[in-house]
């Protein structure tokens, strides 16, 4: 109980200190609202009927861009792991690739892709590429080699190799990447809907701004905060499930 509560600690001294920061005399609401004052927008846009909808479009994008982008790192990334000549062909373009900071291509994405959804999903698929394929490659190849040898000797297909070695062996790593790639596929989204959305949680945190709605912005960071929490705690999960199912096999 007492780690339990200890958890909470520090998110409930925020809260206080945030309460306290705003309910000083002199505090002007339009620069830092009161938690009160955020739970009241939130109120407001679920009453306006807009809160669902815009999250809803916000999770489809991420969704779009975290399965085109993380499904192709995943597959690339056991291509690679497997096979010499892949790593040989790609990898050192990918390593070139992944150090650019992918945010900086939000001019080109908009030039490349225009001002529709197109640039967004690949600016959330760019951010969640690389942790996915890294990870994958980097737990395939830390795969104990007597158990490919096994496999070989064995004449296991390589359908059969990925499928009863390389995919349970790499597993753990594949489920970091997966959480990495959340991560910054979430935060690819947010910068994508405040360069340019016309629809979403990023359009209401903009449009907030222009009118200087301090509580619906924050009452949209809090929805950021919320849902990338439960993502976390979901990819958690599955490696727990995952590590359990490994000591019992």
């Amino acid at each position: 109980m007492n780690r339990r509560l200890l958890r909470y600690a520090v998110p409930l001294l925020l809260v206080a200190a945030w309460q306290f920061a705003g309910g000083l005399d002199g505090t002007d609401p339009t620069r830092l609202s009161t938690p009160w004052q955020t739970l009241e927008a939130f109120g407001r846009m679920q009453h306006d009927r807009v809160l669902l909808p815009s999250l809803g479009i916000s999770l489809a994008r991420a969704a779009a861009g975290l399965l085109a982008g993380g499904g192709l790192g995943l597959l690339l990334g056991v291509a690679v792991g497997l096979m010499r000549g892949a790593e040989t062909l790609l990898d050192a373009t990918f390593q070139m690739i992944r150090t650019l900071p992918h945010l900086a291509l939000v001019p080109l994405f908009l030039i490349w892709f225009g001002i529709g959804e197109e640039a967004k999903v690949a600016l959330v698929a760019l951010g969640s590429f690389f942790p996915l394929y890294l990870n994958t490659f980097k737990a395939i190849r830390g795969i104990d080699p007597r158990l490919l040898e096994l496999a070989r000797i064995q004449s296991l297909t390589r359908a059969q190799l990925i499928r009863e070695i390389v995919l349970p062996g790499a597993m753990p790593g594949i489920l970091v990447g997966l959480r990495l790639s959340l991560g910054a596929a979430w935060i690819s989204l947010i910068v994508a809907e405040q360069v340019n959305a016309d629809a979403g949680i990023g359009f209401l945190t903009m449009q907030a701004r222009t009118f200087g709605q301090t509580d619906v912005i924050m009452a949209c960071l809090a929805i950021y905060a919320a849902v990338g929490l439960l993502a976390d705690l979901f990819v958690r999960y599955l490696e727990k499930r995952g590590a359990a199912w490994q000591a019992g096999a």
